[in-house]
């Protein structure tokens, strides 16, 4: 039987990468894209590798940054140049497959099980020659992973950088990976690691010898799905790249711990949800123009209502939003046990460039902390107003 071969690209630095590139001026600088470069305020939503070599992190403020690399080169980000070079990558990649699921702009797996025949080619020969094809036509470099499933591909291409290729077979994978710290795989953020540091779970494999029970208990159907995936599961395919719907809308609900009533009760729980549907907009490049509320008392009755605005993807316009929808239709009065936030009638984030109009810092900062949680986990960055006890982490939906 031909065994599954999945790749997963990964361009180092990309926003970095990409103003390098298109500005040969930049060359042997430290560079890094930011918030607003004029406010030292602003975050490092990305920066190269001579940046990171004077310890500039994403994340940090600029001011921060600049401590320690006081030549840095501050730009902001252009995303229209962004999205024009990822659909030229995908282009490459679509020489090889029609198996190319994007994620985000800058990585993408590609299922090249059946290419291998016809190329008369192993999966890793075709990692290399995509990775010198880059290199040569782009001028940057990308990391690639290559193993029988995707999130093994994924983690072979963050194990290496920059400009790799990882091999993880399915006949060595328990060997390569299960020794590996837990943190090594997107899915386990700062606070799930602490969890299972106290019951002495610190790898890969120690994590996947527990019950799926337990798991679920601890990270929800969520938590099952990666357990399954880590202990070699090949369920998840990559998707057609022709067949690629957008979706109709990105929503994301949570069912509280205890009833709540009061408006800043409300407020913390919408923040929360603000967070998650602003991160999958910027991660499937999306904004939305229009976002509804849902609220469900404790005695199951549903109020819900929509308003439509200039398209933003900032966590912070989704929450104001929010709150106003519900300040118009709700009198708080009753105890609700659910809140759903779900954002509508989408575009593409390249078909709409004035950012400034519409909080260019909030939408930027947001980008930031999407890039953050992208690489380190979904707990790795969240806001204050989130960790009040009665937001149901392991009962929240997406849609």
């Amino acid at each position: 039987m031909n065994e599954r071969t999945i790749l997963h690209s990964d361009v180092n630095n990309f926003f970095a990468s990409v103003e390098c590139v298109s500005k040969p001026e930049l060359k042997n600088k430290p560079v890094a894209v930011t918030g607003n470069p004029e406010k030292r305020t602003g975050i490092i939503l990305a920066k190269n590798e001579i940046a990171k070599s004077f310890g500039v992190k994403t994340g940090q403020t600029i001011y921060e940054a600049q401590k320690l690399c006081p030549e840095l080169v501050c730009l902001p980000p252009h995303y229209s140049l962004y999205e024009k070079i990822s659909k030229k990558l995908h282009a490459v990649y679509l020489e090889y497959t029609d198996l190319v699921e994007p994620i985000g702009l800058d990585e993408c797996w590609l299922d090249v099980t059946s290419s291998k025949n016809v190329l008369k080619k192993t999966g890793e020969q075709i990692a290399y020659e995509i990775k010198e094809r880059i290199k040569k036509e782009f001028g940057f470099t990308v990391s690639v992973g290559v193993s029988f499933s995707k999130i093994y591909a994924k983690l072979g291409s963050d194990l290496k950088k920059p400009d790799a290729v990882t091999v993880i077979p399915k006949s060595k994978f328990k060997e390569i990976v299960y020794p590996l710290p837990l943190n090594s795989i997107v899915g386990i953020g700062h606070r799930l690691e602490k969890k299972f540091k106290l019951i002495n779970i610190n790898t890969i494999g120690e994590f996947c010898n527990l019950t799926k029970s337990y798991i679920k208990s601890l990270m929800g159907i969520t938590g099952v799905k990666l357990l399954e995936n880590l202990q070699g599961s090949e369920e998840d395919k990559v998707a057609n790249y022709y067949h690629l719907t957008p979706p109709k809308s990105i929503g994301n609900g949570t069912t509280t711990i205890k009833d709540i009533e009061k408006r800043e009760d409300i407020e913390k729980v919408l923040s929360f949800l603000a967070e998650k549907v602003s991160k999958r907009l910027i991660s499937q490049n999306f904004q939305a123009k229009t976002l509804s509320v849902t609220l469900k008392s404790n005695t199951l009755e549903k109020f819900r209502k929509s308003v439509t605005f200039p398209p933003t993807f900032a966590s912070n316009v989704l929450l104001r939003e929010a709150m106003t929808i519900v300040d118009s239709f709700f009198k708080y009065n009753q105890p609700i046990r659910a809140i759903r936030l779900r954002a509508s009638n989408l575009e593409s984030i390249s078909h709409h460039q004035q950012l400034s109009l519409f909080d260019e810092k909030a939408q930027k900062s947001s980008i930031g902390i999407k890039n953050i949680t992208s690489k380190y986990g979904s707990d790795a960055i969240y806001l204050a107003s989130e960790t009040e006890s009665f937001i149901n982490r392991k009962n929240h939906t997406e849609e």
